[in-house]
């Protein structure tokens, strides 16, 4: 198998995979994406790991609603480690999945029971000789510049076919730096697609039933790995004087303006960006 191409990464992106691979340790859960909270916790109430298996499961409902009839070949773009590509398929879809990941290639196939094609590659390198129905993009558009994604989905699709977008969107085009800068602007992607021969068909800001998982997660990152840091801290302060002080000045340069940034992840949220489902068809008279 060839190997795939080294890639540049951001470093906003880069704190966005460290995120994703402390989410698939905490939810030990087949599906990477926020998950859709219906109905919403109520104020007060616990939030839970079995309720967010819950909403991840619901996500994938939720985007098979959006799914148009007659729908039959689908490509994941961005696939992660199967959940929506299995989803899919238990459904009659004939799926394939796509990822630069090696490590999200491993568990995309236990995943999927080796019944869903996965190409260890990135979208912009990605070329195949036949086309789809419908290309998805579940929180993985963040990752793909917006002309690339655009004109690579028209060219993998069938001429009036669909393109399924969910993801978070920076709804503040002033928003540039932090944690979640990597979000595509709304409506900078918006016109891309629209430039490439897309219509938007359907659209809905779950934004809402999204943010729980944000808490979630900032909630169990406050209380079990701010307190094991502590822990470690003190051992290492303990034994090894000299390397604690290193460690607090390392701390101080480095990761306590993303920690702090990352603990105000639902205000960030709520003030710069939105998640999106969006459905975009193909102009006929675009596409293979």
């Amino acid at each position: 198998m060839q190997k795939p191409k080294s890639i540049n990464i951001s470093k906003p992106t880069r704190y966005q995979n460290a995120a994703i691979d402390y989410y698939m340790g905490l939810t030990d859960s087949s599906y990477l994406h926020y998950g859709y909270w219906e109905p919403l916790p109520t104020e007060g109430e616990e939030l839970t790991l079995t309720r967010l298996r819950a909403a991840q499961e619901a996500y994938a409902a939720k985007l098979l609603s959006f799914i148009p009839e007659g729908t039959k070949t689908v490509i994941d773009v961005g696939c992660g480690i199967g959940g929506n590509a299995a989803y899919l398929c238990d459904r009659g879809f004939i799926v394939e999945g796509l990822a630069p990941d090696a490590l999200q290639q491993e568990k995309f196939i236990k995943n999927t029971n080796g019944q869903v094609p996965f190409y260890l590659t990135r979208f912009e390198d990605f070329h195949t000789s036949h086309s789809y129905d419908l290309v998805l993009f579940s929180e993985s558009s963040q990752y793909i510049a917006v002309d690339d994604l655009a004109q690579g989905a028209a060219r993998l699709l069938n001429s009036g076919g669909y393109l399924l977008l969910a993801d978070m969107m920076r709804s503040d085009a002033g928003y540039r730096k932090g944690i979640f800068s990597n979000c595509h602007v709304a409506s900078e992607l918006q016109a891309a697609l629209q430039q490439a021969g897309f219509k938007l068909i359907k659209t809905e800001d779950i934004s809402t039933q999204v943010a729980p998982t944000i808490d979630l997660c900032v909630d169990n990152f406050r209380t079990f790995g701010l307190t094991t840091v502590k822990y470690i801290a003190d051992l290492v302060a303990i034994a090894v004087p000299p390397l604690h002080a290193i460690g607090r000045l390392a701390f101080k340069r480095w990761l306590e303006k993303p920690i702090v940034e990352g603990l105000a992840a639902r205000t960030i949220f709520d003030s710069h960006l939105c998640y999106k489902i969006e459905l975009w068809q193909l102009s006929i008279h675009q596409g293979n």
